[in-house]
């Protein structure tokens, strides 16, 4: 039976394949508001989930480079199966995956060079003197557009992960999609799976706009992080469904002392309506490598299912840093080991080379209108001793427990704020503010990341 329904489906490809290319020649019967258009069999693309891409991938993305200064070029991936290792993108450039196409990373490392250590990490992550280029992958882009009808990018991540769980790798793993010291980036409309570390990495970027992603990996899969802002200035996510082996959304700025002389923070974020599944992992986390600094953080209408916790502060002596001016509001959570969770021996660290004295600075952290059910802990709250996380506000919130729960329901040290109208009732060091309930604040204005209209393709 399941033979069959692969002999259905490879059927379907092929059909759609013949579809799209009959009568289509003309910028492959998609238009995305660029000049110059190309589909990559023009480039010697073969669709047989065997050949290997990445010479065509490379040698379409050179070819239609030098359109950026005359109104920009598409590169079309029609329906079929893509194998490719990774290839770099252009500046003034689209990249359209239909929606039956499937862009597969190649499982020959060789077919995966490496690139420079990122200057705010000074180590590789997995392995600390190298680490792989991602499947897709630019540096020092503009105007970059990556979307579909829904196509997928599928990482072949499981080798990778066996090998990293076996100590075999001789480089920090690849990430899905890597964007670097780049500004105007768009990343729509996908479906991401099995990456072979995180999924999607800008870093060092501004004005980006992930949308409409659906990301989908093993919940035991390691690293598998959904999307990481890595110090980046104005961006938006939103609408994305993500189920991943760590947290879905990893907001992050840099490395301890690489982090600390790098100083490029994450700030203007917003993330909406986002719907997250991680049983080991946060939500949303703020770090743990937050060093650079993350600030102005807005968060709204969260669904998370059967997730270890909901908004997760990580940070650690020699972090250094600070993680202030975080808005939280409409969030729903079920079935959640911590609905609240804040680390300060969150304490990996790079190397030894790092400052013990160098202590983050957690402020103005703002959470109202949120419920919960099936909840095991209501808070886990640990600051530093001698460097409290202050300005801690929680408001309206209903916490409903699981028939089980832990008597401590609120584990609070070395943290200071007030709440209002919470329940179950929190502890000493987050009184109930005396007077009317009150909500904590949320922003007015909207940042200009908000205002910026996502580009989209449509098919003749």
């Amino acid at each position: 039976m399941l033979g069959l329904v692969l002999i259905l489906a490879e059927s379907r490809t092929a059909f759609a394949s013949r579809e799209f290319h009959k009568g289509k020649r003309n910028h492959g019967g998609v238009k995305c508001g660029r000049k110059h258009s190309a589909v990559l069999t023009d480039f010697g693309g073969v669709g047989d989930g065997i050949t290997s891409n990445t010479k065509a991938f490379k040698a379409a993305v050179d070819h239609l480079s030098r359109f950026a200064s005359d109104g920009g070029a598409q590169l079309i991936v029609p329906p079929g199966k893509w194998l490719t290792g990774s290839f770099n993108l252009t500046s003034h450039f689209t990249l359209f995956l239909h929606k039956d196409a499937v862009i597969l990373g190649s499982q020959d490392e060789s077919e995966w060079p490496l690139v420079a250590l990122l200057p705010s990490y000074g180590k590789g992550r997995d392995f600390p003197d190298a680490r792989f280029s991602s499947l897709i992958f630019g540096t020092n882009l503009t105007d970059v557009v990556i979307t579909g009808n829904n196509g997928t990018i599928d990482g072949q991540g499981e080798p990778w992960w066996i090998k990293y769980r076996a100590h075999q790798l001789n480089a920090t793993r690849p990430y899905l999609i890597e964007i670097m010291y780049s500004d105007k980036i768009q990343i729509s409309n996908l479906t991401l799976i099995n990456s072979p570390s995180w999924f999607v990495h800008p870093i060092y970027c501004s004005n980006i706009i992930v949308q409409g992603l659906t990301i989908l990996a093993p919940v035991t899969s390691p690293n598998t992080d959904g999307i990481d802002p890595d110090s980046c200035t104005n961006m938006r996510i939103e609408d994305c469904f993500i189920v991943s082996g760590d947290d879905c959304i990893a907001v992050k700025s840099g490395w301890d002392q690489y982090g600390i002389k790098f100083g490029k923070p994450t700030k203007k974020l917003v993330i909406r309506r986002l719907t997250c599944i991680s049983p080991d992992s946060a939500t949303i986390a703020l770090g743990s490598e937050m060093s650079g600094g993350i600030q102005d953080v807005r968060i709204e209408d969260i669904t998370a299912l059967s997730t270890q916790s909901g908004i997760r502060i990580k940070s650690a002596r020699g972090r250094g840093g600070y993680v202030k001016d975080i808005f939280a509001r409409r969030m729903t959570l079920k079935t959640m080991k911590y609905v609240f969770w804040m680390t300060g021996s969150y304490g990996s660290h790079p190397d030894q080379g790092f400052n013990p004295n160098a202590v983050p600075d957690v402020d103005r952290i703002n959470y109202r209108d949120i419920v919960a059910e099936n909840v095991t802990y209501s808070a886990r709250l640990e600051g530093i001793s001698g460097d409290p996380f202050k300005g801690i506000c929680i408001s309206n919130t209903t916490i409903k427990l699981t028939e089980t729960p832990k008597k401590l329901q609120w584990n609070c040290t070395n943290v200071a704020g007030v709440t209002s109208n919470v329940t179950p009732k929190t502890c000493d060091m987050l009184p109930e503010k005396e007077g009317k309930v009150f909500d904590c604040p949320f922003p007015k204005n909207r940042l200009s990341i908000e205002d910026v209209p996502l580009k989209t393709c449509s098919l003749d």
